[in-house]
């Protein structure tokens, strides 16, 4: 009689059902448990904006607002999303129909490559969720997850300021 590894190492099932709003939409999917959230959103439900820059939570690419708050999807699983709300910059709005903080960042020059963009995006609005009019100490502690390598982070921040302004002045039309 032979060794089998098969009997050893027995494929499993780790997929569990998850039900989750994602953009607004509510999702009721049944997902690999010992998937990331990033790979889960970016291949499955087809959230491009979410890239994958580090897998260490480091870079900030991959940030989605996560219950309000800014998160790297790459340190969660996709597990994790159930019963949660998720916004990604797809959620926010379109080129035909942006968002203020997208109108800001293209008109301020904060967007040069694109890759790192979304993430700076999300974690943007959920700084200005919480803080209207931050100061610039306040702006750069939001995007300390944030990293870009084509510009200086002037274009960034000024790109904060800006979409903080179109968002208070929309408020008090």
């Amino acid at each position: 009689m032979g060794f089998s590894p098969s009997f050893y190492f027995r494929e499993r099932s780790l997929k569990m059902k998850i039900t989750f709003s994602l953009n607004y939409k509510e999702f009721s999917i049944e997902v690999d448990g010992e998937k990331r959230a990033l790979d889960f959103l970016r291949e499955e439900m087809n959230i491009k904006s979410v890239k994958e820059g580090c897998g260490e939570g480091e870079c900030g690419a991959c940030t989605i607002i996560l219950d309000e708050k800014a998160v790297c999807s790459c340190m969660i699983m996709a597990a994790e999303l159930d019963g949660k709300k998720i916004i990604t910059s797809e959620g926010l709005g379109n080129s035909s129909d942006p968002h203020p903080i997208q109108k800001a960042f293209v008109e301020k020059g904060g967007v040069q490559c694109g890759f790192c963009t979304p993430g700076f995006i999300m974690s943007t609005k959920a700084l200005l969720d919480k803080t209207p009019s931050p100061n610039e100490k306040e702006i750069k502690k939001a995007l300390e997850g944030n990293l870009c390598r084509c510009t200086g982070y002037e274009k960034i921040i000024d790109s904060v300021k800006y979409a903080s302004e179109l968002l208070n002045k929309n408020e008090n039309l």
